[in-house]
């Protein structure tokens, strides 16, 4: 893996100048993504948060290839391109190598944009597709996705009379992208960069589809000092909220178990879309939403030790 000096002497795709919230943690997960690539970077975005702010006609904030797309098909067009990067090289017309990284926020890629994901998976594109996942459609006022937790409050899963936030748990996207067979997939977090960049490298060194999901705190939707988003990000490590693994051909590996997890109260309390469940009547939700981060922790941790590679038997 780069060092951390190295790392800071190479240019990120997306430069300074971007008009992203003040806060906001998807530059920092973009800038540690691309300077953990070795070749030329191809990108392209899903209309969300960062392709609004960093594309702002007739300005632009990034440094390298830029594809902005339509919501649902980020996965689809870099597709297109890989696929004629492979002709070119095939015929002799292209000698030049690239990386090719598929951005996406949680609502185009846990539910508009997941046909085009999963089929582009499937396909066995030679690409890194990386979700930064906000929990909700952020760019569009709040509104609830697949990707927001349960007990949330969202402009679509408001707290009233009727409801307590969001009914439904949030889903598993990347247990999903596992079950696509593909070389690589990941969980990652902007508070544990290192990880972060180490994965990237990894993935990008790997022929064929790689998939990284990585937690991105947003100091609009989730309602947090704008100076708090990578210590938010870091409790949701440390709660077990968001762990940090990585699926190499099957195998799983726990990246990072907290000496002892943080009770999930320590993530929520400091976010302003679950100050309801502060309230006692509410206390139900907490519970239900522990229990959810332990039993599925657990399970990772099964999951790892059923598929470790098998110990060699001691010789006599």
């Amino acid at each position: 893996m780069a060092t951390l000096k190295e790392l800071t002497k190479r240019e990120p795709a997306l430069a300074s100048g971007h008009r992203m919230c003040p806060g906001c943690t998807a530059p920092i997960i973009v800038k540690l993504v691309s300077v953990a690539a070795q070749k030329p970077l191809v990108i392209s975005s899903a209309t969300g948060c960062l392709e609004v702010s960093s594309t702002i006609y007739p300005f632009t904030a990034w440094n390298s290839s830029f594809i902005h797309n339509a919501f649902e098909n980020s996965a689809a067009t870099m597709s297109g391109v890989e696929a004629a990067y492979q002709a070119l090289r095939r015929r002799g017309k292209l000698k030049d190598e690239f990386n090719f990284i598929a951005f996406g926020g949680d609502g185009g890629t846990y539910d508009i944009g997941l046909q085009s994901l999963s089929g582009a998976m499937e396909r066995g594109h030679d690409m890194l597709y990386v979700c930064y996942d906000n929990e909700a459609y952020m760019n569009t006022g709040v509104q609830r996705s697949g990707a927001t937790p349960k007990g949330t409050y969202t402009t679509t899963s408001p707290v009233g009379k009727v409801q307590v936030g969001k009914k439904e748990f949030r889903k598993n996207l990347t247990e999903i992208m596992v079950a696509h067979r593909i070389p690589y997939v990941a969980q990652a977090s902007p508070s544990h960069w290192n990880d972060l960049v180490r994965k990237v490298e990894k993935a990008l060194s790997i022929k064929g589809p790689k998939f990284m999901n990585v937690i991105m705190p947003c100091t609009l939707g989730w309602a947090f000092p704008s100076d708090m988003g990578i210590e938010i990000a870091k409790l949701a490590v440390e709660t077990c909220f968001w762990p940090l693994y990585e699926v190499e051909n099957g195998a799983y590996k726990v990246n990072y178990k907290p000496k002892e997890m943080k009770p999930l109260t320590e993530f929520i309390k400091l976010q302003g879309r679950f100050s309801h469940l502060q309230k006692e009547a509410n206390k139900n939700i907490v519970d239900e939403l522990q229990a959810q981060v332990k039993r599925e922790w657990e399970d990772l941790l099964a999951r790892e030790k059923m598929t470790a590679p098998a110990t060699p038997a001691a010789t006599q």
